[in-house]
């Protein structure tokens, strides 16, 4: 189980990384799920993604695992509202190129991620918690590869 829990890690801080580095590269697509009620959407976009850059970073390393995992599920908390946005937001999801069921369909996904962080910030857990953790990862990681 260590080392498919290992993988899980890998590969999450992997995404967060590659996610945190289009949020440079690709600055407008980001900003199209902004709410409008976000003062300054270019830095709340380019603040996020280097939180997700710094956040994927530490997930690899055991000594800062548990403050990436913590701070991965502030990270995700704070970033829910762009997804109830691009939900509600027509011009959002013609920007995305997405429909409205797509776009409601992406908003579960959230939770299996922050379960995943929290099982990736602790260093011991249960078998049973361990095991709903690796089967939640399978579908979490083909959907987000699939977007």
């Amino acid at each position: 189980m260590r080392l498919y829990k290992n993988i899980t890690i890998y590969t999450l801080s992997l995404l967060y990384i590659i996610v945190g580095v289009k949020h440079f590269t690709n600055t407008d697509f980001f900003m199209a799920i902004v709410p409008k009620y976000i003062k300054w959407p270019q830095e709340a976009v380019l603040i996020s993604g280097f939180a997700e850059i710094i956040l994927g970073l530490f997930l690899l390393h055991t000594k800062t695992r548990k403050i990436a995992g913590w701070g991965i599920i502030f990270l995700l908390l704070a970033v829910f509202p762009a997804n109830i946005y691009l939900y509600t937001s027509e011009s959002a999801r013609e920007i995305l190129e997405i429909t409205k069921v797509q776009s409601l369909i992406r908003m579960p996904f959230q939770a299996p991620l922050i379960i995943l962080a929290y099982w990736h910030s602790k260093e011991h857990h249960s078998e049973k918690f361990s095991i709903i953790c690796s089967l939640l990862f399978i579908p979490t990681i083909i959907y987000f590869i699939l977007l």
